[in-house]
């Protein structure tokens, strides 16, 4: 197991090729993927695919990427963070909602994984070590304004809201209802002061 870092209660590590069957099994429960696609589960060619564009983030970018994440208690795999160029974002170009110099920090937990703190927990490690380790001058993220549990995350980490985008109804065919669509954006800069514990 390569890690990438630790918090107190979570181990994140490189993605190699043998988690298919991570990735399968998280992006198979469509409460996971509710606020992602509108809760479609993903097939094993879809997640081969993405598993080879995660492994490409660690060829092309020192400190950017997605990292599997486990409870150090357990050893369980819970999912996974992100944290890289926003303008990587194929979405987030579309949307106008990205620019050059952001970072883009985003996770996907298993449901025995929520409530329990650890999006907050990755969330500010990542900040931390942007803002005071890898020379990050702006974080952002985005959820759909239904999903209000990860805001509150974005807000604990500091966070604040920015801006919002609706999606067209082919961006996101499964979401039925307009008000489903309202993504909302937030972010910070390192200039608000965060600094390691």
């Amino acid at each position: 197991m390569k890690i990438f870092l630790e918090t107190d209660r979570l181990i994140l590590r490189y993605f190699n090729e043998t988690d298919v069957h991570y990735l399968l099994e998280l992006d198979s429960d469509p409460e996971v993927m509710r606020y992602i696609n509108g809760g479609i589960t993903s097939n094993l060619a879809d997640i081969e695919a993405w598993l080879g564009q995660i492994l490409d983030y660690y060829k092309n970018y020192e400190n950017f990427g997605f990292w599997a994440t486990h409870e150090k208690a357990t050893g369980e795999f819970i999912g996974w963070f992100h944290f890289y160029p926003a303008i990587t974002s194929s979405f987030g170009v579309a949307a106008n909602l990205v620019r050059e110099g952001e970072i883009t920090l985003g996770y996907r937990l298993r449901q025995s994984s929520w409530g329990k703190g650890y999006g907050t927990e990755g969330g500010r490690s990542l900040r931390d070590k942007g803002f005071n380790e890898w020379g990050v001058t702006r974080i952002i993220a985005w959820a759909l304004q239904a999903n209000q549990a990860s805001i509150r995350v974005m807000e604990k980490i500091g966070l604040q809201f920015e801006c919002d985008y609706h999606l067209k109804p082919e961006q996101l065919p499964a979401l039925k209802q307009p008000e489903e669509r309202l993504i909302l954006k937030y972010g910070c800069d390192n200039l608000q002061g965060f600094r390691r514990k």
